[in-house]
């Protein structure tokens, strides 16, 4: 299948798999860019530059084909090494770079003469034109339902994705409620170019987390999310546990009072001990809506070729067969 997407990052099939942290390892983008999507690792899931620029190397170990790097750009008061990813990217030869969270300028200018391709994750069609409107070569259009950060608009990828197909000139994916062959020709209809996925890839075989986030996944319904941090717009849609409860608790208690210090035994340190350890309420980890539509734990490839192949017969068949030929039609 042929798209903007897939010319763009030379690739086979129009789908990325996000970055997500303390998943996106050299083992599940491998897996992705093996079975034909863009597969990304996580920069900042690795605790240094040097650490980056290793499991970029491990990554080109298990693959020949072409992957990227996600780097997110987040507000804090001790900022990440963001000068020395940068680097690791680039002496990594990376020609894909998905960027996140904060607006990407300052770092475009040394990506973009190295030939990198970058995509920006957006949350309204607003941010989506500036990041078009500074370089960006592609965007990822986040609607409502997914897991992570959906931002403060709430508007969910049925209005989402049409309003950024009237407004966009540059290539985009869609993000979040995205889980098989039904989601891509839905995004491909809308007007996207392909669709990124992220819970969907946690549950696959080569996702290296621990089993018991990949049950918890295939166990949960569309039901079972919770949006945490609206007081301190910095929604994130999780999955619903013990902790996330212990956080909500406080979020009503403490009201409009509440700070992240109030939270941060649900929320700091928990990525870990939930994806490496299997700790599943230890507090708040991105879950996507899209968990409903999840029964099962393939392998990359199975998912991937079964989306492809069933995505070809909705378009071929059950589209194609619901539009009469004009002679008929006359007729």
């Amino acid at each position: 299948m042929r798209t903007r997407i897939t010319d763009l990052f030379e690739i086979r099939y129009p789908i990325i798999q996000g970055g997500m942290h303390y998943v996106g390892f050299a083992e599940l983008a491998a897996a992705v860019a093996n079975a034909g999507g863009l597969g990304l690792i996580t920069a900042l899931t690795q605790p240094s530059p040097a650490a980056l620029a290793d499991e970029i190397a491990r990554c080109r170990e298990l693959t020949d084909k072409p992957f990227g790097v996600n780097l997110t750009f987040l507000p804090s008061v001790t900022p990440p090494d963001y000068p020395g990813y940068v680097k690791a990217i680039l002496d990594g030869g990376i020609k894909a770079v998905e960027t996140a969270g904060n607006n990407p300028q300052q770092w475009l200018p040394a990506l973009k003469e190295a030939g990198v391709k970058v995509i920006h994750k957006c949350t309204s069609v607003r941010h989506a034109l500036k990041a078009e409107a500074i370089g960006c070569d592609a965007v990822s259009v986040d609607g409502f339902e997914c897991g992570g950060h959906p931002g403060e608009d709430d508007v969910p990828n049925m209005i989402l994705l049409p309003r950024a197909a009237d407004e966009l000139k540059i290539p985009f994916v869609a993000s979040g409620g995205m889980a098989d062959a039904r989601s891509l020709v839905a995004a491909l209809a809308m007007g996207a170019d392909g669709m990124n996925m992220g819970t969907r890839f946690v549950a696959t075989v080569e996702a290296p987390v621990h089993q018991n986030v990949k049950d918890a996944i295939v166990a949960a319904s569309e039901l079972d999310t919770r949006l945490v941090m609206r007081p301190l717009r910095n929604t994130e849609r999780v999955l619903a546990n013990a902790g996330v409860e212990r956080l909500l608790e406080k979020e009503r208690a403490l009201g409009d009072a509440i700070g992240f210090a109030d939270i941060a035994p649900e929320v700091a340190g928990v990525y870990p001990r939930v994806m490496r350890d299997g700790d599943m309420d230890a507090g708040a980890w991105s879950c996507g809506m899209v968990a409903g539509l999840i029964h099962d734990i393939p392998t990359v490839g199975e998912l991937v070729e079964r989306i492809m192949s069933e995505a070809r017969d909705i378009i071929a068949g059950r589209l194609a067969g619901l539009v009469e030929e004009p002679a008929r039609a006359a007729a």
